[in-house]
């Protein structure tokens, strides 16, 4: 469920300024960076990574769910940088798999896992599994501190299903694993159909209607 915390709109500067305020995105993983770039652009913000703002702590992300994980990360790197910040925490969430990888989608296959290690152990464990059971879907919650009294919680899915192998070559994470239809996986489609139908693009949608109440 969608949440406004704390919120009051009134007199608070515009998201777009000529100056164009920082705003960090609580990651350093480039492709997480890179989308975040593209669909953050109309706003005219400067988008900088944790280490580019000089945030280099490790953050415990012990919450129980997507959105908490968010939550954790966001503030943790806001009370350190006092610059507005979004987090998101993203996973796969499979039905067979009573909703595994999950909040562990990250570090399923071990700590330092590649992304197609990662994949490998999904298709092990999903072997011979029949398509009606592969049902699968990515979730995204992003939550926003703008100030301390301004923070935002927001969330997106896309469904679709895993499929017998890797196919694609774009994206990242799950992407070559997660078909959309019989012909198509999240790693075929290009970066603007992505981030058009992504889950992250689905959250995002919905913070962007917070961005332009705050830009009135």
């Amino acid at each position: 469920m969608e949440k406004q915390l704390h919120h009051s709109a009134e007199d608070k500067p515009a998201a777009s300024s000529p100056d164009r305020q920082r705003l960090i995105i609580a990651s350093n993983n480039e492709g997480k960076l890179r989308e975040f770039r593209k669909l953050l652009e109309p706003f005219g913000f400067d988008v900088i990574s944790m280490r580019q703002a000089g945030f280099t702590d490790e953050i415990i992300e012990d919450g129980d769910t997507f959105e908490e994980n968010a939550h954790i990360k966001a503030r943790a790197v806001f009370e350190a940088t006092g610059l507005p910040t979004i987090a998101d925490d993203s996973g796969l969430e499979i039905d067979f798999l009573n909703g595994a990888p999950g909040i562990y989608s990250a570090r399923y296959a071990g700590e330092n896992a590649t992304d197609k290690e990662r994949c490998e152990k999904v298709l092990e464990e999903m072997h011979d599994v029949a398509r009606p059971l592969r049902d699968a879907r990515f979730v995204c919650s992003i939550y926003f501190i703008l100030n301390e009294e301004d923070e935002y919680s927001v969330n997106g899915t896309v469904e679709g299903y895993i499929g017998d192998e890797m196919v694609g070559d774009n994206g990242f994470g799950y992407d070559p694993i997660f078909m959309l239809d019989d012909d198509e996986s999240m790693a075929t489609i290009g970066e603007d159909e992505k981030n058009r139908i992504s889950h992250r693009a689905k959250a995002f949608e919905k913070l962007a209607e917070i961005f332009r109440t705050i830009a009135k």
